[in-house]
């Protein structure tokens, strides 16, 4: 299966939709897959129309990890660096993407696709939706694809043990309430709450949506005073691009509407 098999691309009215398409096996992760997901985050920083990035599986799941078929047959070579080179730039590509990426979480997250789910900006989860890391339990590996930073830093370091040692079963709910991801919403209201979630990205500045971002990850690590510092470094770029535009919406009663400019 090709790259552009593997993953689905299609821009609609500022919002890029990735579909992993390997249904049959609940997309589970190979190299055309998270090669795919590079290719089309490149398309994004390529074609300016685009405001916002969905990420989702086809069929019944949304990731279940790695494709353990190919594996089962024969274990990879230890000096491999596949998982380096394709599947964590995937990962860095989402992270580094352009514009605010959403997860449309339709399905089971396992193992890998746990850590896919967690790489977005925004994640929401239909409430039959679960999360499950079955790296250690299961495969007697360390949980990777980002799963060991997103995991104890939104849950904290007793959640972050017991979902990666126990390999226990995630609820969608159980996911929200501990801060894994943002929503889990009735399957019904699935899309809904996804295109409530785009139309305030698409009318949000991509910069001020990436600088966001990029603030929010850096605080963990600095003191409050270099967090003011670094507020203020990204202030003197975008108040003098957009707050006059918020300001005027604001008296008008109105949403604003920002310029697509990008970092």
């Amino acid at each position: 299966m090709s790259t552009e098999d593997a993953v689905l691309y299609d821009v609609a009215d500022g919002i890029a939709t990735l579909t992993l398409n390997r249904p049959q096996t609940l997309n589970a992760m190979n190299n055309a897959l998270m090669s795919g997901i590079s290719a089309c985050i490149e398309r994004v920083r390529e074609d300016q129309s685009v405001r916002v990035v969905v990420i989702t599986g086809a069929g019944r799941g949304f990731c279940a990890g790695a494709d353990l078929g190919p594996i089962a047959e024969g274990p990879p070579s230890p000096t491999s660096n596949d998982a380096d080179d394709t599947f964590n730039n995937a990962i860095r590509a989402i992270d580094t993407c352009p514009v605010p990426t959403v997860a449309r979480i339709n399905g089971a997250a396992a193992g890998g696709g746990f850590g896919l789910a967690l790489s977005c900006d925004i994640s929401v989860a239909a409430q039959s939706a679960f999360f499950v890391a079955t790296f250690g339990p299961k495969l007697g590996i360390v949980p990777d694809m980002g799963v060991t930073w997103n995991v104890p830093m939104r849950a904290g370091r007793a959640r972050a043990l017991g979902i990666t040692l126990l390999g226990d079963r995630i609820t969608a709910e159980q996911a929200q309430d501990w801060g894994l991801i943002w929503k889990a919403v009735a399957d019904k209201d699935l899309d809904a709450e996804i295109g409530r979630i785009t139309a305030v990205l698409k009318r949000s500045s991509p910069s001020t949506s990436t600088r966001i971002r990029a603030t929010i990850n850096a605080a963990p690590h600095n003191t409050l005073s270099d967090q003011l510092d670094l507020e203020m470094k990204h202030q003197a770029v975008l108040i003098p691009r957009n707050m006059q535009a918020g300001a005027e919406a604001f008296m008008q009663k109105r949403e604003p509407e920002f310029g697509g400019e990008r970092d």
